[in-house]
């Protein structure tokens, strides 16, 4: 409040504070020092008020309260006030989240932030290619979010750079950071012993501004690994494994802490790669505890002074012995074997040795079209060379892949290392096309030429999310999620049939022979090769700096503030649509060639949940208007209520939300005249970006109660003006022949919450603070 209040910036981590050393977060940063001793006092303050063991989850995140002395401590009930260290965006949620800085009248940000481009570059033709395109089409959006940085401190990693997560962890991510990303996967980072985060942009405003960031406790779940890996089975296994025991909803309010003698058997990047997918589970974020694979991982990535570090405080950087978690799940990884999780759901978990015969009984296409590794899942050196070690035996028996093949370096730094080193030759030479270092087919920015949209085939990626349609927009396209070695054995054999660890394939000679379990160096012998220069400082002073954004552009947009809350209850709402079965954040908002408004809230609002299937048709895109009885396009329905000054609500099924930390899809449905979201259950982020922008997420006390509502009833909520932190609100539906009925809804809010709803949005909220104290 503090530095909302002067509007000068300031870092929470102060140098002072660190007597012991000065460490440097980042080489980038030199002079924003680590801060463990405050840590170590934050972490006994905690300790002694607790009077019981640690996790590790909770030493960080404890270590990071705002005031640990007095803030009230009980996991999955109370918000914590935290003090994170720093915040990280992605260019296409970056628009949104400095949009919102703007809008908020402060100088500069508190806390060291950058911003990285690689959610805009479309896969297409091959990396230099692809990028230049994206840098001609994209030229408005990189000068504004480069422009922004400068003027407001934040560091920008140009495009070309790399996968967010991936430079996160080669350059930010260190044991015991908080970091804050407005990107679902940055859990990545936990690989190293941070607790990172993923938020929307108007969490990570909170923190850029100097203010406190809510979270509500988290349980921790304990993953026990005992055993070693070794053979075809990868550190993606794991996770696959996880994510078939735990269902995409299984970790919803928890943090995974994975802990126990196998971890030591576990690369670096492996850990990340884990902690990376745990958001597929609805995880708050996951973690590793300290060890010297990420001591070895920071000496080879140039920061051998945070590994020294970190040593001399090690007893806070793992568990505590003793400590309790919420729920135990105990995997023997010599037991473990590859997995291949799909389709159309990242939990929906199968051994490789089964998902032959499992696809032929269930109608899945066997025959692979495109085999995809990278990603910032699995696209780092070791999953490359891995990848390379078994298209080396192919090529040394005259085989290529039978499938198309793609591959994402992580980022610029393992793009010039694997093409010194050979590996991107070997995978070339096997087929493969080698894409720009960013997203692509991932978040589908694929501009895929081999199939027509409806038609049936099978991809299989090494990627994290695989649901209908997230790849290349194709609702018949079945993806597979498994490891980066196990992608390109089924791209060289060409079907899902195929198991590496039994079954032979035929070489150029008419032989047969067996692929060898896969081998490579974890990290590279020689230094990493940094490529290219692509990172941007900001100035020591960007007040003369000039952010451009045209009133007559189509991809970028200021805000407007949302409309205050009347003071009275939501009377005689009309239901937009009654959801029905799995609706994440790509059926509300969708990714591919929507990308683009990203940074337009009035143009990417033309998305709304398009993907959405309406209850009352089985359709998508497709609801009825109650005052036309038409029926009709989702986002143009909502634009006639709006028009008619009618408010209307969204009903939904279970774990609403899931997926991408995107918050257009709260700011979407805000913007369109939407007021309440009912659901029987939400995914973590996207309930707390509903609430940023000033709506109401409820669910259903009685999850039954989903059946009694019907797409042309209209809902009253009640109870408004005494609306309060535990307190259910009423909702009164009306039927179309006249009777109503009344039935109970939960709510989450705690008091600063119900602010931003009284207040319109967090961010009014935010700025009612700074005129009150001005």
């Amino acid at each position: 409040q503090h530095a909302l209040n002067s509007g000068v910036r300031r870092y929470h981590v102060a140098p002072v504070l660190c007597q012991r050393a000065k460490v440097a977060m980042s080489h980038f940063e030199p002079n924003e020092y680590i801060n463990y001793e405050k840590l170590e006092k934050n972490i006994n303050i905690v300790r002694k008020r607790l009077d019981r063991p640690l996790t590790l989850s909770e030493k960080i995140v404890y270590g990071h309260l705002d005031d640990p002395a007095k803030q009230e401590i009980e996991r999955g009930k109370t918000y914590l006030r935290l003090r994170p260290d720093r915040v990280a965006m992605q260019d296409a949620t970056a628009q949104m989240a400095m949009l919102q800085f703007i809008s908020s009248g402060l100088p500069k940000v508190a806390v060291p932030s950058t911003i990285h481009c690689d959610h805009l570059i479309e896969a297409q033709s091959g990396g230099e290619k692809d990028l230049q395109r994206a840098k001609d089409i994209n030229q408005e959006v990189y000068n504004f979010l480069s422009t922004a940085g400068a003027k407001y401190g934040v560091g920008f990693w140009k495009p070309g750079s790399g996968i967010i997560h991936q430079i996160i962890l080669e350059n930010y991510s260190y044991p015991g950071v908080m970091l804050i990303g407005t990107d679902s996967h940055t859990p990545n980072g936990g690989g190293l012993g941070g607790i990172c985060i993923g938020v929307g942009g108007a969490d990570a405003v909170d923190v850029m501004a100097g203010i406190p960031w809510e979270l509500k406790c988290p349980k921790v779940i304990g993953v026990k690994l005992t055993g070693k890996l070794s053979g075809w089975t990868s550190p993606k296994d794991v996770i696959l494994k996880v994510a078939g025991i735990l269902t995409v909803k299984g970790g919803t309010g928890a943090i995974i802490e994975y802990h126990g003698p196998g971890v030591d058997s576990i690369s670096c990047t492996g850990m990340a790669t884990i902690c990376n997918m745990g958001a597929e589970i609805g995880a708050t974020t996951s973690i590793f505890p300290y060890n010297e694979r990420m001591k070895k991982y920071l000496g080879k990535t140039g920061r051998a002074d945070i590994a020294a570090l970190a040593d001399e405080f090690k007893q806070h950087l793992v568990p505590d012995s003793g400590c309790q978690y919420d729920q135990v799940i105990e995997i023997n990884l010599s037991e473990l074997k590859p997995h291949i999780n799909g389709p159309f759901t990242p939990d929906l978990a199968h051994p490789v040795s089964d998902i032959g015969a499992v696809a032929e009984k269930e109608g899945w296409p066997v025959d692979i079209r495109v085999g995809l590794i990278g990603s910032c899942t699995n696209s780092s050196y070791e999953d490359m060379g891995r990848s390379a070690a078994v298209a080396k035996q192919a090529l040394a028996h005259g085989l290529k892949c039978k499938s198309k093949f793609t591959i994402t370096p992580g980022s610029e730094q393992i793009r010039a290392t694997i093409e010194r080193d050979g590996y991107a030759k070997v995978l070339r030479e096997v087929g493969g096309l080698v894409l720009a270092n960013a997203c692509g087919p991932c978040i589908g920015q694929w501009d895929r030429k081999d199939i027509k949209k409806g038609e049936k085939n099978t991809i299989v990626t090494s990627y994290n999310r695989n649901f209908t349609g997230r790849n290349d927009a194709n609702p018949e396209t079945h993806a597979f999620v498994t490891s980066p070695e196990i992608v390109t054995a089924l791209s060289i054999a060409g079907t899902l049939k195929f198991n590496p660890e039994t079954d032979y394939l035929t070489g150029a000679d008419g032989k047969k022979f067996k692929l060898e379990a896969p081998d490579a160096d974890e990290l590279p012998k020689l230094e990493f090769d940094p490529g290219q220069d692509t990172y941007q400082y900001p100035p020591k002073d960007g007040s003369g700096q000039h952010v451009d954004v045209s009133p007559t552009s189509q991809r970028l947009q200021l805000l407007e503030p949302f409309d205050k809350w009347d003071g009275k209850d939501l009377e005689d709402m009309l239901i937009l649509i009654k959801v029905k079965g799995k609706c994440t954040t790509d059926h509300i908002s969708a990714a591919g060639p929507w990308l683009k408004f990203r940074g337009h809230l009035d143009n990417i609002s033309n998305n709304l949940l398009i993907g959405a299937i309406n209850i009352e048709n089985g359709k998508a895109n497709s609801v009825r208007n109650a005052l036309t009885q038409e029926f009709g396009p989702v986002p143009d329905t909502a634009r006639y209520y709006k028009k008619m000054g009618i408010k209307w609500a969204v009903v939904g099924d279970e774990n609403y939300g899931e997926g991408s930390s995107r918050e257009h899809a709260a700011l979407e449905p805000r913007h369109l005249g939407g007021r309440v979201i009912i659901t029987k259950s939400f995914a973590r982020i996207h309930e707390t970006n509903l609430k940023k922008q000033g709506l109401l997420p409820l669910t259903f006390a009685d999850p039954a109660d989903y059946n009694k509502i019907h797409p042309v009833d209209k809902l009253s909520i009640v109870g408004l003006k005494d609306f309060a932190p535990g307190k259910p609100l009423k909702c009164i539906i009306k039927h179309p022949n006249g009777s109503q009925e009344t039935i109970m809804l939960n709510h989450t809010f705690n008091e600063s919450q119900i602010e931003w709803f009284q207040a319109g949005s967090a961010l009014n909220r935010m700025k009612e603070l700074q005129q009150k104290s001005s």
